[in-house]
């Protein structure tokens, strides 16, 4: 059986042809085949979202994950950054949580 994927490492977008025993083709590089090997074994994403800031009438800081985590796990990052609550100031770069599933979760922008 065959998966097909787009890269998404450059402006390309190859497409990419996934078969048996992880044989890729139709990428233009490298990075595609290992992009395409990843994402069939071991798919994961960097996680942004927003959390409350307690000192600060509507106003929520967006965040995300210093590395990506597995793919299956993204739901229960989210639910843990749903429970978080920051209060201002907070620089940009801040460690907010300082471990889920082995990362960090750093603000992506600052809050005076």
């Amino acid at each position: 059986m065959t998966k097909k994927l787009t890269c998404i490492l450059c402006p390309r977008g190859c497409t990419l042809n996934v078969g048996e025993n992880l044989t890729v083709s139709g990428n233009s590089c490298p990075r595609g085949e290992k992009y395409a090997t990843d994402e069939c074994t071991n798919p994961v994403r960097t996680v942004t979202a927003t959390v409350r800031v307690a000192n600060r009438r509507d106003t929520m800081l967006s965040v995300k994950t210093e590395a990506p985590v597995p793919k299956g796990k993204m739901m229960d990052v989210m639910a843990r950054l749903r429970s978080i609550t920051v209060t201002a100031p907070v620089a940009l770069g801040a460690i907010i949580v300082g471990d889920i599933l082995g990362t960090k979760i750093i603000a992506t922008q600052r809050v005076d």
